[in-house]
């Protein structure tokens, strides 16, 4: 693929991947639920864990400036297996996701101009279950029309991006000064009906905070789309650290004053769920036009994330596809446009046939999970990566460790949520913490690192992967039981594909050297840029 892309393009895709659906979606049932309040720290919480994610996804795009994320750290690092397993649930959780955030652009743009979508816009059919009965065309439109744009050129999807991540910004911008220029500071503390919910900053307690930090990550997700286009960038060493944790800090701090915005302009018990930031203002003397501006910015943000994530996932199918674990047909890329047209073509087409009839709340409890999961397992590559060096280096003493740690990690989230509050649950979270703490420093003062990045690394090895994981793992806890019940339903089916076809293609691809040909075509690209370092 060109290499067209620059660190300001980054941040563009970065936070037109972010700024999107989630933030309008999860803020008010967070608030409302989970945190109160104190949503501006479940959002600051949420924002830490993707950043520190964000800095491990930063070293491997670095250090393998090509397309295809975490699939190919984790092949690289973990094997085909890890890697076949982690990008299948990904893309899955990009196709669904993406069908859920078209299917909310018709609802915002109704808002946007004041019409019931749903009853307007959507054909109702008789005879199909609950969840899977109104037909939306205009989802189907978007769709379609954001992957001839992905297809055409990425330089140019660049652009149009930054002219819709600019407009919405603009209109976040909008929502943050009104919302504290009409808010009161007294709506942070008191509720609005004092007899039945609970006062304070903190009504729900520190386990609130922690809870609303698991519901609302669903609005950092996008950043890691960004690497996906390591393959595309001219400087990888310097653009790419930028562009990454510039735009996760940059989401990070809009979110947790939009988060201070709605809080000071209603009572947390009395903010709506589904549509917080528009509701606000609907029943405001000469301030329902606010709930028009809101909806029409959503509209954009829906747009901008909906073009990230698909270039994101074509990116994903195609690197997949070069590795032959799926047709290498899928791995083409256009002659004359320089982008994935097969893939953006398949998944878009994919997309567009589950955003036709499903519903977004059936789309919207199968997201988190699976990205949660990869964002684990690229936080325990880079701790393996560094420490480890096949052939040179015993794999033992870091695979010990990365287990003990999550096992710590685990069993400090299972107490969280299970164990009952008093004085036996505080013994026993301060004693996880101690033996996590040991754990860590056991493992530095024994196993030296095996490798050093050559441009950039991981800040604080293994602190900062290691807390990583204890948030990922942390994050996952708080997830209901369906989302585990399509977890692991898609991944039996992810396996036996594996079983089945995906092993014995990309062994004969590898027996007919198809799979050398395609690491040396990527190989020679980053020896130039990296003085002669193969990188692959």
């Amino acid at each position: 693929m060109a290499r067209s892309l620059r660190w300001p393009d980054l941040v563009g895709f970065g936070l037109g991947g972010m700024v999107g659906a989630g933030v309008f979606v999860a803020t008010g049932r967070a608030a409302r639920v989970c945190a109160g309040p104190a949503i501006v720290l479940s959002y600051a919480i949420a924002g830490l864990c993707a950043l520190l994610s964000a800095f491990c996804y930063t070293e491997f795009a670095v250090d393998m400036p090509i397309a295809g994320g975490a699939f190919s750290y984790l092949r690289v690092t973990f094997g085909e297996f890890a890697a076949f397993l982690t990008g299948a649930n990904l893309i899955m959780e990009y196709v669904f996701s993406n069908a859920a955030v078209a299917r909310s652009f018709t609802a915002y743009l109704g808002t946007a101009i004041g019409v019931d979508a749903a009853a307007k816009w959507r054909i109702t059919v008789i005879g199909l279950p609950k969840g899977f009965n109104q037909i939306d065309l205009l989802a189907v439109a978007v769709i379609v029309l954001i992957s001839m744009c992905i297809c055409y050129s990425t330089k140019e999807s660049s652009v149009l991006n930054m002219v819709l991540t600019a407009i919405h910004i603009a209109f976040i911008l909008f929502i943050i000064v009104m919302g504290i220029w009409r808010g009161e500071v007294r709506n942070l503390t008191h509720p609005a009906n004092p007899e039945k919910s609970p006062g304070g900053f903190l009504p729900y307690g520190v386990a609130g905070v922690f809870n609303g930090a698991a519901m609302v990550y669903l609005s950092y997700i996008g950043y890691d789309a960004v690497s996906t286009m390591a393959e595309e960038v001219r400087k990888p060493s310097r653009d790419i650290p930028i562009g990454v944790s510039g735009s996760v800090a940059l989401v990070a701090l809009l979110y947790c004053l939009m988060a201070v915005s709605m809080s000071m302009l209603v009572p947390y018990d009395a903010i709506d769920k589904e549509s917080p930031f528009s509701a606000a203002f609907r029943g405001s003397d000469g301030w329902g036009w606010v709930s028009n501006v809101i909806g029409a910015g959503a509209s954009f943000g829906i747009l901008t994330s909906l073009l990230v994530s698909m270039l994101g996932q074509a990116r994903y199918l195609c690197v997949i596809g070069r590795s032959s674990v799926v047709p290498p047909w899928l791995a083409r890329v256009h002659p004359k446009t320089a982008t994935p047209v097969n893939a953006s073509v398949s998944l878009g087409a994919f997309t567009a046939v589950i955003a036709l009839f499903t519903d977004l709340d059936v789309l919207l409890n199968l997201v988190s999970i699976g990205t949660l999961f990869v964002f684990y397992m690229v936080s325990n590559a880079v701790v393996y990566r560094r420490y480890v060096t096949v052939g040179s280096t015993n794999p033992w003493p870091t695979t010990s460790f990365l287990l003990a740690f999550s096992f710590v990690s685990l069993t400090f989230t299972l107490i969280w949520q299970f164990a009952p509050a008093g004085l036996a649950k505080a013994v026993l979270l301060g004693g996880c913490t101690v033996v996590a703490v040991a754990v860590l420093q056991v493992f530095i003062s024994l196993v030296p690192q095996a490798r050093k990045p050559e441009h950039w690394g991981v800040p604080l090895m293994p602190w900062v992967p290691a807390v990583s994981v204890f948030l990922n793992v942390f994050l996952l806890g708080s997830l209901d039981g369906p989302s585990y019940v399509r977890f692991g339903f898609f991944s039996v089916f992810a396996v036996l594909v594996y079983v089945f076809y995906s092993v014995h293609a990309s062994f004969d691809a590898e027996q007919n050297g198809q799979l050398t040909k395609a690491a040396e075509r990527l190989s020679h690209p980053v020896g130039r840029e990296r003085g002669g370092a193969s990188g692959v």
